[in-house]
């Protein structure tokens, strides 16, 4: 791992309660070790009860944004999050073609832990036809997947499927993230031209949940931004995840945040 990499450039939405979007994202890049920036998509209301506000950035501020830190600061990987509209995928397709050499991860949210709706309908295609030919890595969960593969995702061999039938959309590796099928050991599956690596562990059981995808993207992008391989990028990612979940502060009375600093108190 050089230590002269681990810029990541995050474009995501922002989070009041400070549990997932960019405020996690930063949590994350910056306790295993990477230098986070930002190009904000929107400003939410929300708590570990839901989202009560979305209020979208205009897309031009956006992609100001993101060419204000790659012209400048430069970055190693960019981290996509919630990006609301056709017009802000469109706008962050264009900035991934200007950085064409950078690993891009792209976590396609569309909908909050409460349930909210943090992604248009009409945005989906513009997702797999922009997005996904551009990723490097894609971490949908089973409801994602299904929505951008058209297949139902209820088993681990199901993500499998999903995960093939991304790829041939065009991402060049695709974490089929297994939290949402039942079972009590998760299965994350990460699916690759050359084939496939599973990461499991116990499902723990806790509501302290917001944030996760968030979280295992950014984590992923920070590794990647270091020099690490893939495979490497998302076993650490999967088990810095695991432990901040299991480590979780209890804040709020609905689906609390993770640890997201535990790794900075182990080194003390």
């Amino acid at each position: 791992m050089s230590e002269n990499k681990g810029r990541v450039l995050i474009i995501a939405g922002s989070d009041s309660g400070g549990g997932a979007g960019i405020q996690a994202d930063i949590k994350t890049v910056t306790a295993l070790g990477g230098y986070a920036a930002t190009a904000v998509t929107a400003v939410t209301v929300q708590n570990t009860l839901g989202v009560t506000g979305v209020h979208p950035i205009p897309a031009a501020v956006v992609e100001a944004q993101a060419r204000a830190v790659l012209d400048d600061i430069g970055a190693d990987a960019i981290k996509t999050g919630m990006l609301g509209d056709v017009a802000m995928v469109e706008t962050v397709a264009r900035v991934l073609d200007s950085a064409r050499t950078l690993p891009a991860v792209i976590d396609p949210v569309m909908v909050a832990k409460g349930g909210a709706s943090l992604l248009a309908a009409e945005a989906v295609v513009a997702v797999r036809t922009l997005l996904i030919p551009r990723a490097a890595l894609l971490t949908p969960n089973a409801p994602e997947a299904e929505a951008l593969s058209g297949l139902a995702v209820a088993t681990t061999d199901d993500l499998r499927r999903a995960g093939e039938a991304l790829l041939k959309l065009g991402a060049r590796a695709v974490l089929m993230k297994g939290g949402h099928v039942a079972g009590a050991t998760v299965i994350d599956v990460l699916v690759t031209p050359d084939g496939e690596t599973t990461f499991e562990g116990e499902r723990l059981e806790t509501r302290h949940t917001h944030g996760t995808g968030c979280t295992l993207a950014s984590a992923c992008a920070t590794g990647l931004a270091q020099g690490l391989s893939l495979t490497e990028a998302v076993a650490r990612a999967w088990a810095y995840v695991h432990e901040a979940m299991r480590r979780a502060p209890g804040f709020g009375a609905g689906h609390g945040p993770l640890d997201h600093g535990w790794p900075l108190r182990e080194k003390r």
